[in-house]
């Protein structure tokens, strides 16, 4: 079977079915033609010049018929344009012999001839349909021609043959110029329906790496969409939607009420605020909500980054500064306290000065650290892998009381990370998880976990200590700079943390783990 084009898919199931629906025409027309010739309806008309060659022919044709359904059948429909040929030809042949035995065009048996030329000129290309109407027409005429010359018919015969020849050639010529114009408009549809779909998933795809969360309710407040931004912000608040103690269910439901305004705040699971903001989606089925959500401490971030980076700039050269006599500081403490000549009591003011000296310098070590920090080089890691690497080189420098447990998956667990600035806030995560279950337990104990959060769909990784937790008053303060609630700390440790994710595309807070104890996860960019 031909076909425009190989691809178009549409065009051959259009074929597919034209070809089961002859395949049934034919064998109900033998059929038909068989029961009218022993019924009283035809009788005289079909076969009443040559009984016998009727019979036979339809015989013949039934079991021709049948043979060819089942035999597209176990093909599927999938023939070639010669099969398709030789049973149109077939059917000339056979068409021919039933006029001759029922005694000319008069039977109406022509028309026939008509249909499934017709038939042939949608499934052939136009030379090979148009070699099947010239065979019909020169068939019919020439066997009137035949009747004529052995006195069994007439010139009248002669003219109704001729127009049915013109018939079939402007039959077949107009339905070749309809088919034409079909799989034209099919080709064109299928392209439009390549490309609309193409537009679909490069929306999709575009929709699910948008920075900002996408997240559509349906009429009956349950999520239709959403993006992967979406599903990491929101977290919790997606899996109890339905339920009315949900925040997002209730503000999407005042929304709907227009009680509400068109954006509102939500807590979301890490602590950070989430903007809302709503709107209508008009369809047949009902009206959906579209909702952009967005951390609403983005700005105020980028706000503060600015200030912190001309801070950075005048408090990088203040610590320059200041070294060099904080050096000179420290070491005539250092020499004084090696001085025989001093009571307890001064040796006691000396130690003071040398321990907060060392101190004031690590605040200033951090501070440089930060000015000169340079962008990383993330590359794709084994996480599980690199962890176990991480912990051997931790522990060969670290505390002998140290109890660091890890917690990793059997499958690789991939993630895009530079391995020094990472390996860097682990440091400092595990070193803060070690100091707090050392102060709440009198143990050093920490635990390390990675996983693939499949609805959050990224990897994350979690430091988890036995301590209190987070108050609540200072979970939006703990990743700022210089705050802390220790005496010995410089408050650097988790803005630095924080600092070195987002550089390499990965977020970092505090929550509660699903075993209740105080965690920080780092959440993968994919």
């Amino acid at each position: 079977m031909s076909s425009p084009s190989a691809g178009n898919n549409s065009l051959s199931l259009q074929h597919h079915e034209l070809l089961r629906i002859c395949a049934i025409y034919r064998l109900a027309i033998a059929l038909v033609l068989l029961g009218i010739f022993y019924s009283d309806i035809g009788a005289g008309a079909l076969g009443g010049h040559l009984p016998a060659l009727f019979l036979y022919t339809t015989v013949v044709y039934t079991v021709l018929n049948l043979s060819w359904l089942v035999f597209l059948r176990q093909k599927a429909y999938q023939v070639g344009t010669g099969q398709i040929g030789v049973i149109l030809g077939c059917d000339i042949l056979v068409f021919l012999l039933l006029i001759e035995a029922s005694g000319g065009l008069n039977s109406g048996l022509g028309y026939l001839l008509l249909i499934n030329c017709s038939i042939g000129s949608i499934l052939l290309d136009r030379r090979m349909s148009a070699f099947f109407a010239a065979v019909a027409s020169l068939g019919v005429i020439g066997l009137q021609l035949y009747n004529l010359l052995f006195g069994q018919g007439t010139t009248q015969d002669i003219v109704a043959a001729g127009s049915l020849g013109l018939l079939l050639f402007a039959t077949v010529s107009a339905l070749q110029y309809l088919s034409a114009r079909i799989r034209s408009a099919n080709l064109r549809a299928d392209q439009q329906s390549r490309q609309a779909a193409h537009l679909q998933r490069l929306a999709q795809q575009i929709i699910e790496r948008m920075g900002t969360g996408v997240l559509v309710m349906g009429p009956t407040s349950q999520p239709e969409l959403t993006n992967r931004a979406a599903r990491q912000l929101l977290g919790e608040h997606l899996h109890t939607v339905g339920t009315e103690q949900n925040s997002l269910h209730h503000a999407i439901r005042e929304w709907r009420a227009n009680s509400g305004p068109n954006s509102t705040l939500l807590r979301a699971e890490s602590g950070d605020e989430l903007q809302l903001n709503f709107t209508n989606l008009q369809h047949e089925s009902g009206c959906s909500t579209l909702i952009f959500v967005e951390d609403n401490r983005k700005l105020a971030e980028a706000a503060q980054k600015l200030k912190l980076a001309s801070l950075g700039h005048l408090t990088a050269s203040i610590a320059h500064e200041i070294r060099n006599p904080l050096s000179a500081i420290s070491h005539a403490a250092q020499l004084l306290s090696e001085s025989p000549q001093l009571e307890e009591a001064e040796h006691y003011l000396t130690d003071i000065i040398c321990r907060q000296s060392q101190r004031v310098n690590q605040i200033i070590e951090n501070v440089m650290q930060l000015s000169r920090r340079q962008a990383g080089d993330p590359q794709e890691h084994d996480l599980a892998n690199w962890l176990q690497q991480f912990i051997q080189d931790y522990n060969a420098g670290a505390h002998s009381d140290n109890q660091v447990q890890l917690r990793l998956p059997a499958q690789p667990l991939m993630a895009c990370f530079d391995a020094a600035q990472m390996a860097q806030v682990m440091t400092n995560l595990t070193d803060n998880a070690l100091h707090h279950s050392q102060v709440a337990t009198g143990k050093r104990l920490a635990e390390i976990s990675a996983h693939y959060n499949r609805e959050r769909a990224c990897t994350q990784l979690e430091i988890k200590d036995n301590g209190p937790g987070v108050p609540e008053e200072h979970r939006l303060k703990i990743f700022e700079p210089f705050f802390t609630t220790g005496n010995g700390g410089s408050g650097l440790g988790l803005y630095i943390a924080r600092e070195l994710c987002e550089t390499n595309k990965a977020r970092l807070y505090h929550c509660r783990s699903e075993d209740d104890k105080s965690c920080f996860r780092v959440e993968f960019a994919q």
